[in-house]
């Protein structure tokens, strides 16, 4: 099969195109014929050496992807040859096939199609663990999403609305708030132009933001602190910004509020049928129409360098996908 490998640790460039042997099915595990990945930002992580998993060389990157199942291991009971599915598999999407564990394997609805499934597990099961198993978000309560334009942000956004939130997203520039309010932003705040603690301020009538959304980190996360209502929640989801914030307790005393670490993949690991109990949650609202998974950029896969590279820019807003069969 054709797959965009990685043979040392380094930028996109270092991606060859070569052609490999299929991976073999093994017990509790379900091969997919790969249509499309999605990329994430730790996929770029991976292949430079910089995250927290590193499979052995050579290995493709892409940690999802959506397509057909052609074949199911021993003991594999919820997905059957022929399902139309998505998954999270760790690596190894940028490949023509897959193998990915059943556990993580979710048969998609007839409406969904395979570019928008492929970039749906990471950042929906993140977004949908976050807000609701962590931050246990309440219609009327007021959400505030940082990189609301990005992969995860988009969702927390339009998932939040859903829930009956009043969502308040923030961006780096004007070009992204026109999607940030399709998706259902109550109000977009341009943080290169304006103070976010004074805005959030200013919106809520003094009080802050009941739940905090945070992929950015850094100063993101110092003014989420300052604008944090009693009783708050600020989830740790990343750190996109590059730098890792430290928490003033001081802060955290006076608020009287709550800093949550979410991390979906050990959630997941530990709890898989709660997780495959919120994807069905969020696929039947699929089906009904209320979650839109939005896809700003395709690329080919013998051009997933670019599409990295894409990603790594900021310029893309949702999700970025490769390719692999029409």
């Amino acid at each position: 099969m054709k797959a965009l490998v990685c043979k040392e640790f380094g930028s996109p460039d270092i991606l060859v195109m070569e052609d490999i042997a299929e991976p073999e099915v093994s017990k509790g595990m379900v091969k997919i014929q790969v249509h499309s990945v999605g990329l994430n930002f730790p996929d770029t992580l991976m292949i430079a050496g910089k995250y927290q998993f590193k499979p052995p060389f050579p290995f493709s990157p892409g940690m999802e992807s959506a397509g057909i199942v052609t074949e199911v291991g021993e003991g594999v009971t919820k997905i059957k040859v022929g399902d139309r599915v998505m998954s999270n598999h760790g690596h190894g999407g940028f490949a023509e096939y897959v193998v990915a564990p059943e556990d993580g394997t979710y048969v998609i609805p007839d409406n969904m199609a395979f570019d928008k499934a492929a970039g749906f597990p990471v950042t929906y099961g993140t977004t949908y663990h976050a807000l609701v198993d962590r931050g246990n978000l309440k219609k009327g309560e007021v959400l505030l999403v940082h990189g609301a334009a990005g992969g995860v942000g988009l969702n927390a956004v339009e998932l939040g609305k859903a829930l009956g939130a009043t969502v308040i997203g923030t961006v780096g520039s004007d070009e992204k708030f026109d999607i940030v309010k399709e998706y259902g932003a109550d109000h977009v705040i341009n943080y290169s132009k304006e103070s976010i603690k004074d805005r959030v301020k200013e919106l809520t009538g003094g009080k802050g933001a009941d739940v905090i959304y945070d992929p950015v980190g850094g100063d993101a996360f110092d003014q989420s602190m300052r604008c944090i209502n009693w009783e708050g929640r600020l989830l740790v989801i990343g750190f996109a910004s590059g730098r890792i914030a430290e928490l003033p307790t001081n802060l955290a005393l006076l608020k009287g509020c709550s800093v949550v670490g979410v991390f979906w993949g050990e959630f997941a690991r530990r709890n898989p049928e709660k997780n495959r109990a919120n994807f069905q949650a969020m696929l039947d609202m699929v089906e009904r129409g209320e979650l839109k998974p939005h896809v700003s950029m395709h690329f080919p896969l013998e051009q997933g360098a670019d599409a990295m590279k894409a990603l790594l820019s900021r310029k893309s807003t949702g999700k970025v996908i490769i390719t692999v069969k029409e």
